[in-house]
């Protein structure tokens, strides 16, 4: 069962939308693409292991802290007896391990060990459990899920998963009995309730309201050359359709993300949007979906 599902975070997001809007210098272009990487592997993860079996608690992408510490665990799998943390990595190419560091064959390039960060999170983790007066085993995995990844050089420890191991894991992990307690789905809930929505660590890009580019574009391929017929947007690139109503709410909740402190209004959202719609459509789609703040020409949606 499937208790937290996993979404994309906002830094993700922002970064995601900023780039369909700006020029990301290269610090946050390659911030934004690992970001991206990142969360492709995760939901490639969570797709092989959406049927596992027995009785199992599944908690995504867990923001937790202890004595000031935070630490993130990609996936939480809570069996009888047994939490397995896991530590997702979409890591491409050849890469060798040297040292207890992992290093690009091909750039040099060092990445972060994730079995470093495993530890660690394991270690905040077991304290957490010790607080909450919760006995459990704590198996820690970082699992590489990308098929065209090959890591060299790699100790044999139990902790890594390399991606033709990876099917092998999930057969491991559905072959061992699990009959969940009242116990468990309480510390579940409890793990839950002291989730930190947001992580205190994330610095977006500094950017305005007068760099972004202004302008609706397709879901699919990202072309800003959309088009009108009768209810619907089309894409003059891929051809793709999607109803007006369904283009501006996304647009809308792109604007809230990326300008949280600005008004919401008809005049706003118009430009944001800057298509050939008249006011009254998007007015008509913010009535719909936000509650409105006040009555005159000053009116905005929250």
């Amino acid at each position: 069962m499937i208790l937290k599902k996993r979404f994309e975070s906002d830094e993700l997001l922002i970064l995601r939308y900023l780039n369909r809007r700006i020029k990301l210098n290269e610090k946050d272009k390659f911030r934004y693409l690992n970001l991206e990487k990142g969360f492709e592997g995760e939901i490639k993860f969570d797709q092989l292991i959406e049927n596992i079996q027995e009785e199992r608690l599944i908690l995504n992408d867990l923001l937790l802290e202890v004595n000031n510490s935070y630490f993130q665990i990609d996936t939480l799998i809570i069996s009888q007896g047994i939490i397995y943390l896991i530590d997702i990595k979409n890591f491409e190419g050849d890469c060798y391990m040297e040292s207890d560091k992992i290093f690009s064959v091909k750039t040099r390039w060092e990445y972060k060990n994730p079995i470093n960060q495993l530890k660690r999170s394991e270690t905040l983790f077991s304290q957490l459990l010790r607080i909450l007066k919760c006995n459990y085993l704590v198996e820690s995995t970082a699992i590489f899920i990308n098929p065209h990844f090959t890591l060299y050089q790699a100790s044999m420890d139990n902790s890594i998963i390399l991606p033709s191991q990876v099917n092998r894991f999930i057969s491991n992990l559905n072959n061992v009995p699990s009959k969940l307690t009242n116990s468990d789905k309480q510390l579940a809930k409890k793990l839950l309730s002291l989730h930190h929505p947001k992580t205190p660590f994330s610095l977006p890009p500094s950017y305005h309201y007068d760099q972004l580019q202004k302008g609706v574009y397709c879901n699919k391929c990202i072309s800003y050359y959309m088009s009108i017929e009768k209810y619907n947007f089309v894409c003059g690139n891929c051809g793709e359709r999607e109803k007006i109503s369904k283009v501006i709410l996304r647009h809308i909740n792109e604007f809230k993300l990326l300008l949280p402190g600005q008004k919401i209004t008809t005049k706003i959202i118009s430009e944001w949007c800057n298509t050939e719609l008249n006011r009254r459509t998007i007015c008509r789609v913010l009535k719909n979906n936000f509650e409105a703040v006040g009555k005159t020409k000053e009116t905005y949606y929250r």
